[in-house]
């Protein structure tokens, strides 16, 4: 599983020009769910997530987490992060997961980020949808739970 974070100081999300959640302060979370992601690396992310120190404390130094600041997230998912391009010039999304996996997955994901007790508003799985953010830094980190470093 991949996410890409990205720190914001507001963000939305827009499914046929209905602003379907938006938030302050916060991050968010772009999920690209692979074919052989279980609950396991659900499990891993959220909790790298919720207290990975990236937001600013009084002398400017990423030292805060979003419990700290009480920040919010805002959730989209995205096949396209598993996209390869290593032949010709048009992506392949073989690695991506098939609905069947990924869809119980992302609505896994969504259930522990609320435990978190934090703000979480996601956008809607396979919707075409606009995201509009202002990315505070520009602040963004890419996480792979195969790869956890």
């Amino acid at each position: 599983m991949r996410v890409l974070i990205q720190r914001v100081s507001e963000a939305s999300v827009t499914i046929d020009k209905i602003v379907h959640g938006s938030i302050q302060q916060g991050m968010v979370l772009l999920i690209g769910i692979a074919t052989d992601d279980t609950e396991e690396d659900v499990t891993w992310l959220i909790a790298k997530i919720t207290k990975l120190r990236i937001f600013n404390d009084s002398e400017g130094k990423m030292n805060l987490s979003m419990q700290d600041i009480q920040g919010e997230f805002l959730a989209i998912s995205q096949f396209t992060l598993h996209a390869s391009t290593k032949k010709g010039n048009r992506p392949g999304f073989t690695e991506a997961a098939r609905p069947e996996i990924a869809v119980p997955l992302y609505e896994y994901f969504l259930k522990e980020l609320k435990k978190s007790q934090l703000k979480v508003e996601a956008g809607v799985f396979g919707a075409d949808m606009k995201v509009q953010l202002i990315n505070d830094g520009p602040t963004t980190i890419w996480i792979d739970s195969k790869n956890k470093e």
